[in-house]
């Protein structure tokens, strides 16, 4: 069914996948819950090569770069092992060089807690001159640096020469005393083959963040809000500088929790503009504003019923060419016609209208890198030539799933206890003939500033090869609908989040379509908040519960930024007082009436492992049977095949037989 590119790497990734071949039949939990065979692709400036990453046992990868020359191989230009550097973001900087990001998760004995950390490297196509993109007088040869540095620019006409925003910090007290070394975020011009490098903007201890223009000149900038003990607002003050200018003149304000303001995301320099996103009637659409001195705002697109929420940007410079948003499917509306014209064409010629995404591009334009993937298709990458018109298929996603029948994912709207209608997706097992008084899951979304969308899901498909209905309800406090379905937020408005949880379990029953007997709630991360809290508030609706990585008390959640500077606003978006407590399952364990399953990394830094902890005293205190399954070295996304295939397996048996062993 596929060509290309996946025959030719199949040597490569065998190794990593001897455990799933060595299996006498098709696992399902393997199937699904393995890593995809490739990801991250990206197309090189003359569109000759592209480069991917292939998943190694644990968490580990390899970057793997593949010319389409008549009889090329593909090459490995570098590994992780993933404990804990791993490795993420690997894109072009010229025909045989590229730019990653090595990140990974460290225990930071002096707050008490886990933390991100990462670094960009540079690194020659056949693995060679490999540099550490830091900034040298940051003293990052002392420790870990916590994020920081990106690739702001390009600099198309210098080869392997890139424009960075990095950390600059003294390397001595004393130079920070005296005032002959500053600290903050840097934008330099850097040589990846040399090191050499050449300030452009100085460092700027409120700037967290710079826009470029696609052709290596810095336009935008960021700046935060600060007090006299740190930052206590979400506001930050967006400047820009007119053409040929080196002054900086104000663009806009941007609130991060409340969404006003402009938020500036794409400099246009043919135009002169810079896109962003702005609430009209409270919702957010896409406007320009003119970067000339006159500050001119246009309105790109908006919609009445729903979020535009991205932007569709080609090639190198990130050229925008229209914008996203979603309904039941995602949609694009496009600024460049003949941009349209290929994602259509290409759709129509493929089987089932898949969506396609534009995922990189030649230099030149002519060659595009797409990936077109639907419900019932985890997805295949494939290379357009536009003068030719020919799409040549590269490789598939998840090549342990070709062949395998996967479930259509149907939208629809049920009604909550209130009468509103709440958006939704169904899925149920493939091939079934009648949804009628089958095994059902409802799985909330994580976020909580997150919504579902159509389209392939692991978790999900597995579930509905095994048997199940599963319902995704995008309940209120869900993104993508504008603030009243929004509200609070899913923490300070979870009586609106999971209420609506448990009306979708309420009317998979009133349709006729769970058995009332063997219906379940399933979340990972801010979903596992929701389905151990829907427990919490009905525990007669679900007859078990399965939370991954999930929050559990939203006091600790607070508190654990408490040593940082961002804590008011962390306070302010979880609340305090008795509705936090009300609205913690591991304060109210008491009240939860049917066995848990509970799963958790102990390297995840998004939700701390510790909530998990918490969850199980509090559940063995108040004699709930459950069970802690505990992933060492693991972070968030248990990014591991072996894990994934664990879990899964381990949630089919507990949802057939909801007892702990």
């Amino acid at each position: 069914m596929r060509f290309g590119l996946f025959a030719t790497i199949w040597a490569l990734l065998a190794p990593a996948m001897v455990a799933a071949d060595d299996r006498p039949a098709f696992d399902p939990a393997v199937a699904f819950g393995a890593r995809r065979t490739v990801s991250g692709l990206h197309l090189s400036p003359d569109g000759k090569s592209v480069s991917y990453l292939m998943p190694l046992p644990g968490q580990g990868s390899q970057l793997v770069v593949y010319s389409f020359e008549p009889g090329a191989k593909p090459k490995v230009a570098a590994r992780v092992g993933g404990n804990p550097d791993r490795l993420t973001d690997c894109e072009w900087l010229s025909n045989t060089r590229l730019v990653c990001t090595v990140y990974g998760t460290i225990h930071e004995k002096s707050l008490l807690t886990l933390q991100y950390m990462s670094r960009r490297i540079a690194i020659d196509a056949d693995g060679g001159n490999m540099k550490v993109l830091a900034r040298p007088t940051n003293g990052y040869t002392r420790g870990y640096q916590y994020g920081g540095d990106r690739v702001v620019d390009w600099v198309p006409d210098h080869d392997g020469v890139v424009v960075m925003a990095r950390i600059a910090r003294p390397d001595s007290h004393l130079g920070s005393r005296l005032g002959t070394e500053e600290s903050g975020l840097a934008v330099d011009r850097v040589d990846s083959r040399t090191l050499q490098s050449t300030t452009i903007e100085p460092p700027n201890p409120k700037a967290i963040d710079y826009l470029g223009d696609g052709r290596g000149t810095v336009r935008v900038m960021y700046v935060e809000r600060m007090r006299q003990k740190g930052m206590d607002t979400a506001v930050v003050d967006i400047s820009y500088r007119r053409k040929g200018s080196r002054v900086w003149e104000p663009l806009s304000t941007y609130d991060y929790v409340s969404r006003e303001g402009f938020e500036a995301v794409a400099v246009d320099p043919d135009r002169d503009v810079v896109y962003g996103f702005q609430k009209l009637n409270g919702r957010r659409a896409v406007y320009t504003i003119s970067l000339d001195g006159s500050r001119q705002q246009s309105l790109v697109y908006a919609r009445d019923d729903v979020d535009v929420d991205g932007l569709i940007r080609v090639g190198r410079e990130g050229r925008v060419v229209g914008v996203s948003y979603v309904t039941e499917r995602r949609h694009g509306h496009f600024i460049d016609s003949s941009i349209e014209g290929v994602i259509a064409g290409i759709s129509k010629a493929l089987p089932g209208q898949p969506a396609i995404e534009i995922v990189d591009a030649s230099l030149d334009g002519q060659k595009l890198l797409i990936f077109a993937a639907s419900d019932v298709d985890a997805g295949v990458y494939g290379l357009y030539d536009r003068s030719t018109k020919h799409l040549e298929t590269l490789v598939v996603a998840r090549s342990l799933l070709e062949g395998v029948k996967l479930a259509p994912m149907k939208p629809l709207k049920f009604a909550a206890r209130d009468g509103v209608e709440v958006p939704a997706y169904l899925t149920l097992p493939p091939g079934a003939k009648e949804a009628k008084s089958l095994p059902a899951v409802v799985m909330p979304h994580g976020g909580p500033g997150a919504r579902d969308e159509w389209g392939f899901d692991y978790l999900v498909q597995f579930l509905a090869a095994r048997g199940y209905a599963v319902l995704q309800p995008n309940f209120r406090g869900s993104a993508g609908y504008g603030d009243d379905w929004y509200e609070q937020n899913g923490f300070r408005s979870w009586p609106s989040a999971v209420g609506d949880v448990l009306d979708g379990g309420r009317w998979l029953v009133k349709e006729g379509i769970a058995d009332p007997a063997r219906l379940s709630v399933v979340g990972w991360s801010y979903g596992g908040y929701a389905a151990l809290q829907a427990a919490v508030t009905d525990p007669e609706v679900f007859k078990s519960v399965v939370a991954i990585a999930p929050v559990t008390d939203l006091e600790s959640l607070r508190e654990s930024f408490r040593r940082w500077s961002n804590f008011r606003i962390m306070k302010d978006f979880i609340g305090e007082g008795p509705e936090v407590r009300a609205g913690s399952p591991a304060q109210n364990a008491a009240k939860i009436r049917v066995p848990v399953l509970l799963f958790h990394g102990t390297e995840d830094s998004n939700v701390e492992y510790a909530q998990s902890e918490l969850m199980d005293k509090a559940l063995s205190s108040a004699k709930v049977p459950h069970e802690l399954v505990t992933f060492e070295h693991l972070d968030h996304q248990l990014d591991d095949s072996a894990a994934r295939a664990s879990l899964l397996r381990k949630v089919d048996e507990f949802l057939s037989h909801p007892s702990p062993p």
